[in-house]
């Protein structure tokens, strides 16, 4: 039976030859991961549950989210974290190491054919050298901290044919972005894309860890490329173990398969709010910005750095712009300094931090404030992502070129003058809303509660739960921060009954792997929350924590009203409105998720 290369990687690391899409499987997993943020929730986890750790080789933690300490709760959550480690013997790439994902291929711990998860939304990176990468939330990782292995959903596999020849003002991050403009955030959501044609056989591995890393926010599982020669001979000299690269079959099935012209493709920019929001660099051009960031793991890597150089060479910064410049790794970054980047760097008015997610996850450098304009080379500008501001996403050359010219603009099209600011940037504040309720475990396979409508799609997890409260540990403090960044819905805690049921649209729960996006709804005591799709961790999340998420594609909202009374049988999908007697099919619950909970959740 011919596989896609997803399903050859997974087929490898399982007790199957072959496995097919929408099989449910246990995975063996090679590398076994938990960041600063997430891993005090997996220690927590393992705690509780009396969980030991079966391989404490594959096993480790990386502190990326806020390596220079900074946040009290974050410098608690990684002392916790080394404290387990010195017990169990595990692997700690402290904050002076950089980026997990870029960590595992930088040593080799990740190689073509191989699996790795994380509590990091951006692990499919390792799709970049041919291997599974998928971000989990924190039971997920404490089960395969235990386990060795966990289970997985086999996806159904697209194909990408690149054609023609990439124009050379067309970076790695403007190729993704031209994707997002075509496929937006979830028509290929659930997928695992595969890249082929021959213009991909020339990207380099940091061209496709950029392309790589953005498949979260197509709503995809993982963009894969096939390892080419360079790629293989890359991972040999680091890999720690012997691999042989594993390739799609010639004649292997694929759901959808897209010709796509990249010869057409232009330099794009990301409008806030939206990372597939994208549009000619163009139509935004001599927008004026506030700050400028060029890192993340998506565009920190080597020759980001060493193109930036090139273009802040011998220039300055815009008055009153703040350049901010994080390497993706501790290894990059001293090359950055045997390369004299840093000088060059430093010499334009950048502030250079050490290496690490920065603004993308809030623990570090790269948040701006209310009003702030923010042209970021990072992979997500949803609302409140990287702070109060607005957030442009582009290349690091475009975002380079903007900071000296104090508003966007090309590398080509750099000023003489830049622009200066004439009026100050006002900021505001924003209150909190604190209530708590009490968290119900009774599982009943039939539910009843009241209709609590959120009528948008592509509801990312910063909106449900935003990305300044991820030190939080218990559920019951969670609750009360539910939707306050979601516009229309910031009293949505204050206003919330248990028992309620959200009905939602397409996407829901995009973005982040976040577990307490899914826990502020137990907090709040909400009994279910129906779909018409949802993000693909997102779902495993609340599968394992045994929240009752239903996709049902059939409602017709004519035919509710807010506050009706529905009910929901978890077995058979079916769904009635107790006040209209109109009924809806909804896909039921599969036997794991419904032996997830019956027991109360993955790991009770």
């Amino acid at each position: 039976m011919a596989m896609t290369l997803l399903e050859k990687i997974l087929a490898t690391h399982s007790k199957f030859e072959v496995v097919h899409p929408g099989e449910i499987i246990d995975i063996e997993i090679d590398s076994r991961v938990a960041r600063d943020f997430g891993g005090a929730n997996v220690v927590k986890n393992l705690k509780d549950f009396g969980l030991t750790i079966d391989d404490p080789e594959k096993t480790m933690f990386t502190f990326d989210c806020n390596p220079t300490g900074s946040d009290q709760k974050y410098a608690v959550n990684q002392h916790i974290c080394r404290l387990f480690a010195r017990e169990q013997g595990i692997k700690v790439f402290d904050i002076d190491a950089g980026i997990g994902t870029h960590i595992l291929i930088e040593k080799g711990f990740v190689y073509p054919g191989a699996t790795a998860v994380s509590t990091d939304s951006h692990a499919n990176i390792l799709g970049a050298v041919g291997a599974f990468g998928q971000g989990m939330g924190d039971m997920d990782i404490a089960a395969a901290w235990n386990k060795g292995k966990v289970w997985f959903k086999v996806p159904q596999s697209v194909k990408l044919i690149f054609e023609g020849v990439i124009p050379s003002d067309v970076t790695s991050k403007d190729i993704v972005l031209n994707l997002l403009k075509i496929f937006g955030a979830n028509s290929l959501l659930g997928y695992s894309i595969e890249i082929y044609g021959d213009s991909v056989k020339n990207l380099s591995l940091d061209d496709r860890i950029t392309i790589s890393s953005m498949a979260t926010e197509m709503g995809a599982i993982i963009i894969l490329f096939p390892p080419s020669k360079s790629i293989i001979e890359y991972c040999s000299k680091h890999s720690k173990n012997e691999f042989t690269p594993l390739y799609a079959d010639e004649n292997a099935h694929y759901e959808k398969i897209f010709n796509i012209d990249v010869s057409v493709f232009r330099p794009m920019v990301s409008r806030p709010g939206e990372p597939h929001d994208t549009v000619n660099v163009s139509d935004v051009s001599g927008r004026k910005i506030d700050s400028a960031f060029i890192g993340s793991c998506t565009n920190g890597r080597m020759n980001d750095m060493r193109r930036v150089a090139s273009i802040l060479k011998n220039r300055i910064v815009a008055p009153g712009v703040v350049l901010k410049i994080v390497p993706a790794t501790d290894i990059i970054w001293k090359q950055c300094l045997k390369e004299g980047l840093i000088e060059i760097f430093k010499n334009a008015g950048a502030l250079v931090s050490n290496a690490g997610c920065a603004g993308c996850a809030a623990g570090q450098v790269g948040q701006n404030g209310q009003g702030e304009v923010t042209l970021s080379s990072g992979n997500r500008n949803f609302a409140g992502k990287q702070g109060k501001g607005s957030v442009y996403l582009a290349s690091p050359e475009i975002v380079a070129a903007s900071a000296i010219a104090g508003y966007i603009t090309t590398p080509d099209n750099i000023p003489d003058n830049p622009s200066v600011f004439t009026k100050p940037v006002s900021t505001g504040k924003v209150e909190k809303v604190i209530r708590n309720h009490e968290i119900s475990d009774k599982k009943e396979s039939v539910i009843e509660g009241r209709i609590r409508f959120v009528k948008k799609d592509n509801i990312d997890t910063d909106m449900i739960f935003h990305n300044r409260y991820l030190a939080i540990t218990d559920i019951k403090e969670m609750g009360q921060y539910t939707f306050d960044n979601l516009k229309g819905f910031e009293d949505f805690a204050k206003k919330a009954n248990h028992g309620d049921i959200i009905i939602t649209g397409k996407n829901f729960g995009c973005g982040s792997s976040r577990q307490q996006a899914v826990d502020c709804f137990a907090s709040l005591g909400i009994k279910a929350i129906v779909a018409e799709s949802f993000g693909a961790i997102y779902e495993r999340n609340a599968i394992n924590a045994a929240l009752p998420i239903i996709t049902c594609k059939s409602l017709n909202e004519n035919d509710m009203n807010d506050g009706d009374i529905v009910k929901i049988n978890l077995k058979t999908g079916e769904i009635e409105n107790l006040h209209s007697g109109k009924t809806f099919r909804a896909e039921p619950f599969s036997d794991v998720q419904f032996e997830v909970w019956q027991n109360g959740g993955l790991l009770a």
